[in-house]
């Protein structure tokens, strides 16, 4: 099962910076001008998550397997993207297909480096990116909206109910409000289904110059207003500090960021918040071969996250055995948990939690 994240902004802002850092690669070309992305970049990278080195070696596990998300390096959109501008239409077709849109904000001041507006304003440029995506989906609906109601007056019943979803969306659009803000309770899916690019879960994230990596500055503070009056969260990342560490070999890089006043890197932070935005959880599979974890949305029951290590686990699926990771770690593994009384059968209905230790039973 594969997340993806797209990085979104205007040009100029730090996106492809940022990208390479969080992949540690030079994929995406990061040069001082707009449209220097052209096609979309694609890295996948782990999320840091230290319960794995306590299973592997409590497990004695030979190999180590994070879990991972994939980030999407989408081409800076400009004003008028929604109506072609700059490369406008290929661009937002790359957002359609992510999961979770990343904005990144410019909130540092460089004379060097030049702004497609003249000035720095992360509130305007959010707003920019934001209007162009609104467009786009106002677009896309009202292209759709006189065949429903002409299907509907014939006593379609899904066109009926198709009209019943879009219709507040489309009134929210034209109002200058996000789709995510008028979708009807429990029609989620059915609006996930329509593609729309305001639907999809926002992670602001404000790039700083390197003196305030650690406190921020007064444009990530209004960032942060912001995404606190949306329900959003922002992170604070110096794009520049993150290239430098992604160059450091792994053993250094506590050491340099210490100095900088850091606990751990922005990029640990945005991949955290991503996996957060898209409501995803992980469990573990632990034995002497390896130590695992699986990425799962949150509320999916047992066979379904079976089926995520291999179809047949679901198809098959009987039963599950199941050690909460605080249960396992103070048990040293798995028979001093069930000497503890800790292991629990879980059959088809178990929802399964964060940092579930499991065991599928399954016959094929």
């Amino acid at each position: 099962m594969g997340f993806n994240c797209g990085i979104v902004g205007l040009p100029n802002v730090g996106k492809s910076t940022l990208f390479n850092a969080l992949t540690a690669t030079v994929q995406a070309q990061a040069a001082n001008y707009p449209f220097c992305t052209i096609e979309p970049n694609v890295g996948r990278v782990a999320v840091p998550d230290p319960r794995l080195a306590v299973l592997a070696a409590i497990g004695k596990s030979v190999k180590v397997v994070p879990t991972v998300l994939e980030f999407v390096d989408i081409a800076g959109l400009v004003r008028g993207a929604s109506k072609g501008e700059g490369l406008g239409n290929q661009f937002l077709g790359n957002i359609r297909e992510v999961d979770a849109i990343i904005h990144v904000l410019r909130c540092f001041e460089d004379p060097d480096v030049v702004h497609v507006d003249g000035a720095i304003d992360p509130i305007r440029d959010a707003e920019t990116v934001e209007t162009e995506l609104m467009l786009a989906d106002l677009e896309s609906l009202e292209k759709r909206l006189t065949g429903l109601q002409k299907r509907a007056r014939g006593g379609e019943k899904e066109s009926a109910a198709q009209l019943v979803l879009i219709e507040p969306i489309i009134a929210a659009l034209a109002d200058g409000r996000p789709a995510r803000t008028a979708i009807p309770a429990g029609e989620e899916e059915a609006a996930r289904r329509l593609g729309l690019l305001t639907a999809k879960p926002v992670l602001y994230v404000c790039n700083v110059e390197e003196s305030a990596a650690a406190t921020g500055n007064r444009f990530s503070a209004a960032v942060a207003a912001r995404a606190a009056a949306e329900g959003a969260r922002a992170v604070v990342v110096s794009a520049a500090i993150e290239a430098e560490v992604a160059q450091l070999p792994e053993d250094e890089r506590g050491e340099f960021l210490a100095g900088l006043g850091l606990a751990d890197s922005g990029l640990d932070r945005v991949i955290r918040a991503g996996y957060e935005l898209l409501g995803l959880i992980t469990y573990f599979t632990v034995g002497p071969k390896e130590t695992r974890a699986w990425t799962i949305v949150r509320g999916t029951r047992a066979p379904q996250a079976a089926g995520v290590i291999h179809g047949d686990f679901e198809r098959g699926f009987i039963a599950c055995e199941t050690i909460a990771y605080a249960d396992y770690v103070a048990g040293k593994g798995e028979a001093g948990a069930r000497e503890a009384g800790k292991l629990r059968i879980e059959g088809k209905d178990y929802v399964v939690a964060d940092g579930d230790v499991l065991l599928f039973r399954f016959n094929v």
